[in-house]
């Protein structure tokens, strides 16, 4: 699928958009595919933001962020060359369990529902022009790649990700700068949380090869 793309202002509410949504996939199985057309109406960014939604708790459902992290990388490149996306059939047409899914899917509406509250038009020069997409839209590739790291078990992993997705693709919708400028720091606290993990595994292994050295 090919075309420009254009990031319309909506002042529709994110949490009742998201609510309908949820109450027409409750009881059986959804695809990727079909949640893009739900949403189609708001766009690539709304479909980032549902993406987002079961990673706002602290372990999330293994699997789904193997999917859902490459449609959210796809999506952003796709905003970043301002085109519309290509997405592979196996991940489009990949089938969900949505009695795991919605859960997950309802608790993170109730924290946007919350965010809500909070958006509004503000710092435009966070979220207004071609080159400022490109960059949110690669801020949102790198967070998408954060979430795909195997940390799955690991408290917060997905979740710190999922915030940043979350508050930079909600931002762009509403035009809301501040939450967009939410959205970095959050890419910038999962790296360092990321590194971390990492040092913390190196000196284990370093202490445990000490041990039996």
């Amino acid at each position: 699928m090919n075309g420009n793309i254009e990031f319309q202002d909506t002042s529709a509410s994110l949490g009742e958009t998201l609510r309908q949504l949820i109450d027409g996939i409750k009881g059986q199985s959804v695809t990727l595919r079909e949640l893009m057309d739900a949403v189609g109406e708001q766009g690539l960014l709304l479909v980032c933001a549902v993406a987002s939604l079961p990673f706002l708790i602290p372990v999330s459902i293994p699997g789904v962020s193997t999917v859902f992290g490459a449609a959210i990388i796809l999506i952003s490149l796709a905003i970043m060359a301002n085109r519309l996306p290509w997405l592979p059939k196996k991940i489009l047409d990949r089938k969900l369990d949505t009695t795991k899914l919605v859960p997950a899917l309802e608790k993170g509406v109730n924290i946007v529902s919350r965010l809500d509250r909070f958006l509004k038009p503000r710092l435009s020069a966070l979220t207004t022009g071609r080159l400022v997409n490109r960059m949110n839209g690669l801020a949102i590739a790198v967070a998408g790649v954060l979430l795909m790291f195997p940390l799955g078990l690991v408290p917060f992993s997905n979740t710190l990700p999922g915030i940043a997705i979350l508050l930079l693709s909600t931002g762009m919708i509403q035009r809301d700068g501040l939450i967009v400028l939410g959205g970095y720091v959050f890419n910038v606290i999962t790296v360092i949380y990321f590194g971390v993990l990492a040092y913390v595994a190196f000196s284990a292994g370093q202490g445990l090869a000490s041990l039996f050295g």
